[in-house]
């Protein structure tokens, strides 16, 4: 079985994963999105309704399967037998970060890492920005799924 893991914090998920996770579902047999749980950050969605979210956007893939993870994600990688870690760049500065940590980790484990480009269409979202527009009542639906539902932040 071809198992991927595709790590992020998704607070929120937006466009821009979705397009890459379902660019993603024929290539591998189960992928697996990842919800990382850090207590550095300051999330603005709890995790249980971001994976809710992401739940509810791809309930009608059985290849998906949403999990909380905490630690280092080469280690869940690990955890759940998954082969591959899957990756979205938006941008030449996205490929050079993401690039270091896909060679530590493949030096590391063995476990390769899968990039897909976004969409020209998605490449400009970030949940940062997202997150600013929501706090700052702006114009946000267009770059979220419909599933990331809530009441006002």
């Amino acid at each position: 079985m071809k198992r991927a893991l595709f790590p992020g914090s998704f607070d929120p998920i937006t466009n821009g994963h979705e397009n890459i996770i379902s660019r993603a579902i024929p290539l591998f047999d189960e992928i697996v999105i990842g919800v990382g749980i850090n207590s550095e950050k300051q999330y603005m969605f709890s995790i249980e309704e971001r994976i809710k979210f992401i739940e509810k956007n791809f309930e009608n893939h059985s290849k998906i399967k949403v999990t909380p993870y905490k630690g280092l994600t080469i280690e869940y990688c690990k955890s759940i037998k998954a082969q591959f870690i899957l990756r979205g760049l938006r941008s030449l500065s996205d490929f050079e970060y993401e690039k270091s940590i896909a060679d530590i980790n493949i030096e590391l484990s063995g476990i390769d890492t899968v990039f897909l480009f976004t969409s020209p269409k998605t490449s400009f979202i970030r949940s940062s920005l997202v997150r600013e527009l929501i706090r700052n009542n702006g114009n946000y639906k267009s770059l979220i799924p419909s599933s990331v539902n809530f009441s006002s932040k």
